[in-house]
Formats: structure tokens, C-alpha cells, sequence
């Protein structure tokens, strides 16, 4: 390309900007449901295409006092320290295999599903085939 030839850019219409009170725009953000505003606003008026999910969500976590209080319950553990001593221990042969091993071993498998299930709790997900009320305690 000749370095006098000017790019062509494609022109765009000039946005259109509206104002809203405060109790429209929060029945509008309420009936977007987490979608674009603009694509619900054209759907609206010209009944187009709207996306279904968002790939950024504004409000990506549902319950933030959950979140917080599941990460502090990681910080203070030492998951990665045991997990990483247990591997070692296996590893060279060392890991008794015993009664008490064991149970040991269940329940932090049961603590890590239930960090699990938290963890999608609190990001407003649903669990694959849970229909029972949810346990909240570790």
C-alpha cells in the first residue's frame, strides 16, 4: 500500500444517547436480565436478535458474602501443603495405608466437593444434578 493513499474507515452513525430516571433504568437493567443494554434496547424496538448470555456479566457473582467467606476458609487452610506432602508421601512409598488414612482421606475429598459446590453457589451457577436443599457446612 502507497504510503499517500489515505485508509478508507467505514463510517458508523453517530450514537444515540438516552437518559433514563433511576427507576427506569433499573426496571430496564431488571428486564435486560444480565444482557447487553444496547441488544435489548434494539430487540425491543425492532424485535432483532438478542443474545441469550453475556459473555462478561456484569454481576458474574451471585452471593458475595458466600464467595468471601469460602475464600477465607481456603486462606486459612494448608490444602496445597497436604496435598503436596501426601503426594510425596505416596510417592516414595512411605503412606501407611490404614483405617485412619483413610477416613482422613474421605473427608477431604468430601471438604474439597463442598469448596466446590460453594465456589458455584456463590457464582449464581447450579449444580449438575442436585435437586435437594444444599448444604452450607464444610
Amino acid at each position: 500500500m502507497d504510503k499517500k493513499t489515505p485508509l478508507k474507515r467505514k463510517k458508523y452513525p453517530a450514537p444515540f444517547a438516552m437518559r433514563f430516571t433511576k427507576d427506569g433504568r433499573k426496571r430496564l437493567d431488571l428486564a435486560a436480565d444480565g444482557r447487553p443494554l444496547a441488544a435489548y434496547i434494539r430487540w425491543l424496538i425492532f424485535q432483532d436478535k438478542i443474545p441469550k448470555d453475556r459473555t462478561r456479566s456484569k454481576k458474574p457473582v451471585k452471593d458475595h458474602k458466600e464467595l468471601a467467606r469460602l475464600l477465607g476458609l481456603l486462606g486459612q487452610s494448608r490444602i496445597a501443603n497436604y496435598i503436596n506432602q501426601l503426594a510425596k508421601a505416596a510417592n516414595s512409598g512411605s503412606l501407611p495405608v490404614n483405617e485412619e488414612v483413610c477416613k482422613a482421606l474421605m473427608e477431604a475429598a468430601a471438604s474439597i466437593k463442598w469448596m466446590r459446590e460453594a465456589l458455584i453457589r456463590a457464582m449464581g451457577l447450579k449444580i449438575e444434578g442436585q435437586n435437594k436443599e444444599p448444604n452450607y457446612d464444610p
